[in-house]
């Protein structure tokens, strides 16, 4: 599934993957920046707690965003298919200038919102602008392409991984969360030698990756973003591993980035605290670019 259309007047909405864990109660710096982009005291934030089957996530995001001083905050209680297709949620998100996904289970995520209502209308609401943020499985299911499941605490390995259909806020990238914590560099590499045109997202917890529209990307918090860029690989032997094989990756490129580092998803480069940037520099954290 491909990004939606846009508007020739309009760009794209930030679309900001969070790698779950995220500070809740000092700085709060991911959601602080969050809300300042979805319109600060005159934000009207839609929560998504679908991932999650704890009852009090809903409500938990809601006091949060209005801690930080959004005018207006809402929950999606949604748990069936049924519930996607309600046109007072769709109206919601239809008015909605941010939206956040909650973490819990991604594909209880994806078999719920997958091709209803909802999930057309966050698609539509990020290519006309708003920002779109997820944390843990909110995180993976932004994607084209989704990391469904799979192992820890291995090496790149055939059946590592196990993939599914996300919601296509953007074809670039494959996200993976919780990574430096949970030990899924293997995973990811396992992920990137499916298809060496995406770019690997590994999302420490208490770290985001807020990805402008210009495709340029800058991590927030205490952890790092680890890209993996497979895309001058030069040999994998994916396409004939038996199952559990050791996979052979040639040619990978891995960067290591900390808070204010950015990646330029098109150029396929990273740059370190305020570097310039080849064809354009982040400004400040309202989303505007300057050239």
């Amino acid at each position: 599934m491909c990004p939606a259309k846009l508007n020739r007047t309009e760009e794209r909405g930030f679309i900001i993957p969070i790698g779950g864990g995220e500070d809740r109660v000092k700085d709060m710096l991911i959601h602080r920046r969050f809300v300042e982009l979805s319109g600060g005291p005159k934000a009207d934030i839609v929560v998504i707690p679908t991932a999650s089957q704890l009852e009090t996530t809903g409500a938990d995001y809601n006091r949060i965003f209005r801690d930080l001083g959004a005018a207006q905050v809402e929950f999606l209680p949604i748990t069936s298919r049924a519930d996607c297709e309600n046109p007072h949620y769709v109206e919601m998100l239809g008015r909605a200038t941010g939206i956040f996904i909650t973490g819990g289970n991604q594909l209880r995520l994806s078999t719920i919102l997958g091709g209803t209502a909802i999930a057309q209308a966050i698609r539509r609401r990020n290519a006309a602008g708003v920002a779109v943020a997820g944390t843990s499985a909110g995180a993976s299911i932004m994607s084209e392409h989704m990391i469904g499941g799979g192992q820890s605490n291995v090496g790149p390995i055939e059946g590592a991984v196990t993939l599914a259909p996300g919601l296509g806020l953007t074809n670039a990238v494959i996200i993976d969360q919780h990574f430096t914590q949970r030990n899924r560099l293997g995973r990811l590499l396992t992920a990137s030698s499916f298809n060496p045109f995406l770019i690997g997202l590994g999302i420490d917890e208490d770290t985001a990756a807020f990805i402008g529209p210009d495709n340029v990307l800058e991590v927030v918090g205490s952890g790092t973003v680890t890209v993996v860029d497979a895309g001058q690989m030069t040999h994998s032997s994916m396409w004939n591993a038996r199952p559990g094989q050791a996979l052979s990756l040639l040619g990978l490129r891995v960067d290591v980035m900390g808070e204010g580092c950015r990646y330029d998803l098109r150029e396929r480069r990273a740059y370190p605290p305020d570097a310039e940037l080849g064809l354009g520099q982040i400004a400040a954290e309202d989303g505007t670019k300057e050239a």
